[in-house]
């Protein structure tokens, strides 16, 4: 194909891949994609999904030549270029320059290059361009809600169909996206990294996604969340919870972001630690409280404060260090806005992809997976984690009077013994619902049949089951 400068001027969109430019392009001009990119020579192959079928979330790289060859088709100076797409400059090992200044291009994988991808607003293309053609950006979460339309801008790198979902019934939500910007203003005062405030927030917002189910009292989010669905989610309960989950939570992510940046609350903090004189955490603490009824939940405080192998007690733990003056050099257990590994939330292509795993036929190293829910799944390891966790913190109190020393470490065994009884005893759930006979989950917790039997009964009398 000859190329020639175009006669069709495509202007960039802000945030947009340069990939998603080129299509743009290409419907310009009533061509194929891959008709139009055969103008560049091209050093590896297009990503694709496991399951087959192009990333939305592609992105493409180019050398100096194939900068200057899109600009010509596309009617735009460079510089402008450059300020629109944020992948415009940036240079690939794949990329070497060339003597005969052939246009070159690379593919990469957005994520992987400035940031998450998100599809863009058709509507608000359209509106652009004269031209309802699918638009690929970069944007955080904290720009999702096109406040136009009323659309939440789903995540580009998930094997699914969906480029939004919509909000224009949950005012909540698109007031969130507006608050957000005085919480970077309060971040930026407080000399924190607004990302990094946002990360954590979602963290613990997104762990108490995952226990929720388990929340009799909880319907505000159910009601979010089936309307994101179209009125009923209950067809696909589980899929709906992970493609919907960063819409329906977004107003408590940036509710928390604001209240741990609240020195007033962080305060709250100090009091229930003892201040000058150190306890254990209280399940009826000031601060958890204090954030529930600031999330619109007044129960919710005790069962954050419970939740010791969470991301929010992480947090209190390090203003406490830092309060203290005990947090040492600086570091991550001193940093508030530290989000350890196992913390971060599982993006919604990764639980896409497990989800779909484990919709497959059972095998022999997947009959677990298929046969307890994975809500179940991640309860156990949720009260597994938690267990390992407050054993961890009894590291450190072994110093002190015999008597206070021996105090603190009963009641953190207690604790912990009583986090390990809550998983075996859901474990035992899973496996009898799942299909195991109760007589060999009997024999395998070494405890009477009729025993067991009246346990579990109570349990799923206690969980609402």
């Amino acid at each position: 194909m000859t190329h020639r400068p175009g006669v069709l001027r495509t202007a960039p969109l802000r945030g947009e891949t340069t990939s998603s430019l080129i299509c743009r392009i290409a419907n310009r001009y009533g061509l194929e994609a891959k008709v139009l990119r055969s103008c560049w020579h091209w050093r590896n192959y297009q990503p694709g999904h496991d399951g087959g079928g192009a990333r939305a979330d592609a992105e493409v790289l180019l050398n100096s030549a194939g900068r200057q060859l899109l600009a010509g088709l596309c009617g735009v100076k460079e510089d402008v270029l450059a300020r629109a797409l944020p992948s415009w400059e940036l240079e690939d090992s794949k990329l070497p320059a060339e003597e005969d200044g052939a246009p070159a291009a690379a593919w990469r994988i957005g994520g992987a290059v400035a940031g998450p991808v998100a599809f863009g607003c058709r509507l608000c293309a359209a509106r652009r361009t004269g031209t309802a053609v699918r638009v690929v950006r970069y944007a955080p979460l904290w720009e999702r809600v096109c406040l136009r339309h009323g659309r939440w801008l789903l995540d580009a790198d998930a094997d699914q169909p969906l480029e939004y979902l919509d909000v224009r019934h949950l005012p909540e939500v698109t007031a969130a996206q507006r608050r957000w910007a005085g919480v970077v203003r309060r971040a930026v005062r407080a000399g924190a990294e607004p990302e990094r405030v946002f990360a954590l927030a979602q963290a613990v917002v997104a762990r108490w996604w995952e226990q929720a189910l388990q929340w009799e009292r909880e319907t505000i989010w159910p009601r979010r969340l089936h309307q994101v669905a179209g009125g009923d989610a209950g067809g696909d309960l589980e899929r709906w919870r992970i493609v919907g989950r960063d819409a329906v939570v977004f107003p408590e992510v940036v509710a928390v972001a604001d209240a741990l940046l609240d020195p007033a609350m962080a305060e709250l903090v100090w009091a229930d630690s003892g201040a000058g004189r150190p306890r254990a955490l209280p399940a009826d603490g000031m601060f958890c409280r204090r954030l529930g009824e600031r999330l619109g939940r007044g129960w919710l405080g005790p069962l954050a404060a419970t939740d010791h192998g969470g991301p929010l007690i992480a947090w209190m733990g390090s203003v406490i260090r830092l309060r203290r003056g005990a947090g040492g050099p600086p570091g991550y257990d001193n940093d508030p806005w530290w989000l350890r590994q196992e913390h971060q939330s599982s993006t919604m292509a990764g639980q896409l992809r497990v989800l779909g795993k484990e919709k497959k036929a059972p095998g022999s190293g997947t009959m677990w997976r298929a046969a307890v829910p994975a809500e179940q799944r991640r309860l156990i390891t949720s009260a597994i984690d938690s267990a390992e966790e407050q054993l961890l913190q009894l590291r450190g109190v072994q110093t002190g009077p015999t008597a206070e020393v021996a105090r603190r470490l009963l009641r953190g065994l207690g604790h912990s013994a009583g986090l390990i009884e809550a998983a075996w005893k859901r474990t035992a759930v899973a496996a009898v619902n799942g299909g195991v006979p109760l007589q060999e989950v009997a024999r395998w917790v070494d405890m009477p049949v009729e025993v067991l039997s009246q346990m579990l009964t109570a349990g799923r009398r206690e969980n609402g089951g």
